[in-house]
Formats: C-alpha cells, sequence, structure tokens
C-alpha cells in the first residue's frame, strides 16, 4: 500500500502537464477510469480508487462493464462520507437502464444511491464554470458512446477595437456596446473506446492540448478491419495520422490484455514516427 493513500483499492498512473494532472489507469476489458482533479472532473467509472471519490463531476463514456461497473461504488462511497450527491453524466440511450440499475443497487445494498443522473447526446454543452464548459461529441463503438472536450472559455477584445485607447474602450463598455467575444481553448478531449471516426469527425481531439484516448491493438497481425468493427483503434491507425496530432500531450491507453506492457513499449518505441512519440504517454 502506498503510505500516502488511506486506501490502495485500485491503481492509478498520475502525469502532470500544463498546468493540469491526469490521473487515471486503462486496460481492455478490465477498468477505465481518469479524471483531472484540477477541473474537477472525471471521465469513466471502471473501478474507483478510493482518493477520486472527492471529484463530484463524472462523465461516462458507455456503459460497457469496464468503464461503468463502480458507478454504484462510487455513488455509495460518496453518501457514506456525507459528501453532497455527485453529477454524472451517461449517454442519452443508456440513461433509463442506467437509473434502473442505481434503483436495483438500492434494494440490494438496502442504501440510497443519490446522485445526478444526465444523459448527454453529441452537441450537448455542459458549464463547469464560468471558465470551462464540455462539450459532447460521438464515438464509433459497439453501442452508444460519446466523447467529450473540456475547453477554456475566454473573452477577447474584438478585432475592431484593438488599439482604441482604454478611455473609449471604457466608455463603449458603459454605454452597452459588447466589446469582447469568446474564444474557446480546448484542454482535454477523451474518447473512451472508439474507432478511428470518433477521432476524424471531431477535430477537437487532434487539437486539445491534451488528449486521453484509447490504443487496443499494436500487432501488425490484428487485422484493421476486425478492430474497427469492434470500436476500437490499431498503432497503425495513429501512424497515419501522425501529422494531424497537433496535442502537446497524448496519454494512449486500453491496451489489450494480449500484451505485456514490455511489448507495448518496444514496439511502439521501434514504429511510433519521432514526433508522434515524443508527445505521446504509453498508460501500461
Amino acid at each position: 500500500m502506498n503510505a500516502d493513500r488511506p486506501v490502495d483499492n485500485a491503481p492509478y498512473q498520475s502525469l502532470a502537464h500544463g498546468g493540469l494532472t491526469i490521473e487515471g489507469w486503462s486496460r481492455a476489458a478490465v477498468q477505465s477510469y481518469w479524471r483531472i482533479p484540477e477541473l474537477k472532473v472525471g471521465f469513466d467509472l471502471g473501478a474507483q480508487p478510493w482518493d477520486f471519490m472527492g471529484t463530484p463531476t463524472w462523465f461516462v463514456s458507455h456503459t460497457h462493464l469496464d468503464h461503468v461497473a463502480a458507478l454504484p461504488v462510487y455513488v455509495a462511497r460518496r453518501r457514506m462520507m456525507k459528501m453532497d450527491p455527485p453529477t454524472i453524466y451517461v449517454p442519452a440511450e443508456s440513461f433509463d437502464d442506467v437509473k434502473k440499475l442505481m434503483v436495483i443497487m438500492h434494494r440490494l445494498d438496502r442504501g440510497r444511491q443519490l446522485a445526478e443522473l444526465k444523459s448527454v447526446q453529441a452537441g450537448d454543452e455542459i458549464e463547469l464554470s464560468r471558465e470551462q464548459v464540455v462539450s459532447v461529441f460521438d464515438t464509433v463503438h459497439t453501442i452508444p458512446s460519446r466523447g467529450f472536450v473540456v475547453w477554456e472559455r475566454r473573452n477577447k477584445l474584438k478585432d475592431e477595437f484593438v488599439g482604441l485607447p482604454g478611455e473609449k474602450i471604457r466608455d463603449l463598455k458603459l454605454s452597452g456596446v459588447a466589446i469582447t467575444r469568446e474564444v474557446r481553448i480546448p484542454l482535454v478531449a477523451y474518447t473512451g473506446d472508439t474507432a478511428p471516426a470518433g477521432l476524424d469527425k471531431n477535430p477537437a481531439c487532434f487539437e486539445a492540448k491534451i488528449l486521453i484516448t484509447e490504443l487496443s491493438f499494436i500487432r501488425a497481425s490484428h487485422r484493421r478491419d476486425k478492430i474497427h468493427k469492434f470500436g476500437h483503434m490499431h498503432l497503425d491507425d495513429f501512424i497515419e495520422r501522425a501529422a494531424q496530432f497537433k496535442n502537446e500531450l497524448i496519454v494512449a491507453a486500453h491496451f489489450s490484455t494480449r500484451y505485456h506492457p514490455n511489448e507495448v513499449r518496444k514496439l511502439l518505441d521501434v514504429k511510433l514516427p519521432a514526433e508522434l512519440k515524443a508527445k505521446m504517454k504509453l498508460w501500461v
């Protein structure tokens, strides 16, 4: 047990980049869970490290068990610790069944499942604060699935007012003239499980400062057409798109259990283009 953690019940790694911390773990068919403490949000609930309990808002990409199994555990822990009910966003197509799941767990556990459950579909936006907003997009998987982008919002002086004296800008503002426009900067993109089309149809995934995504398969012998059919990515999909990734950091995870971590590291070290390798962190 790590002495810094009161209960070391689920593994996770941590990485700081650009003022944000990425914490989590993901292995295909086992468990996926991530959080960004500074933004007070998490993605997927395949397991629930005790440390993550304080994060109040979660976005569930889809309802395969390795991404959602710990939802009732997380909700029950917060109730037990007398924390406010969390807010949990799930794909709209899964909303009713997730709600039923929480009712069933209430009956089995004899403990109330207190949470604000909300459905999301592509195009929705959720305000986290004055400075951050989350947009929702469709990914491509075997069941309805969503990806999420956290944007930073800034107000920038409109071009027509640039260069004006400060007192003139002040007078325009006092007279009710809108002198600024909103500028959005994609901070974090999270895809959950997806075939390449989930990235290709959503340019913000390539533009976000940090991209957290899946790289389930790496061997040349694994057929990409079959991998894509089941809603996953292959190493060659990343190599083909190497020039499109403008991200500062790419967290690649969700590797198949067929692979030993050493195989993942060695093969990607050989095959990844230098520029892509420099920005990719392998979560193995």
